[in-house]
């Protein structure tokens, strides 16, 4: 990936990305950054690597749980536009026909 190179700070300790996107960059990182503050604060007694899985798990959960109202979106959408078609297709068919009956 080619890009800009960003110093993030993400659990105590910064790294240096590479982004297309500055600003996406930051807001990942910061939400990672956040995730791993919010797990560690509730149990404080864990290792750095215990929290790093149980943020990886909410995250995804996260990202899941996203996709699947993203999903649900897109087929009602679709179940919409269908209904427009067939009532258009529906308003065409019924439509007087511009001929003359003589």
């Amino acid at each position: 990936m080619n890009g800009k190179s960003i110093r993030v700070k993400i659990f105590g300790n910064e790294y240096p990305l590479r982004g297309e996107n500055e600003d996406l960059t930051k807001r990942v990182a910061s939400y990672v950054d956040g995730m791993l503050m919010k797990i560690h604060d509730k149990i404080p007694e864990q290792p750095p690597l215990t929290v790093a899985v149980l943020s990886a798990l909410n995250i995804t959960e996260d990202l899941l749980q996203e996709r699947e109202k993203h999903m649900q979106e897109v087929e009602h959408l679709e179940a919409e536009v269908e209904k427009l078609s067939n009532y258009l297709d529906n308003c065409l068919l019924s439509e007087p026909s511009d001929e003359r009956l003589i």
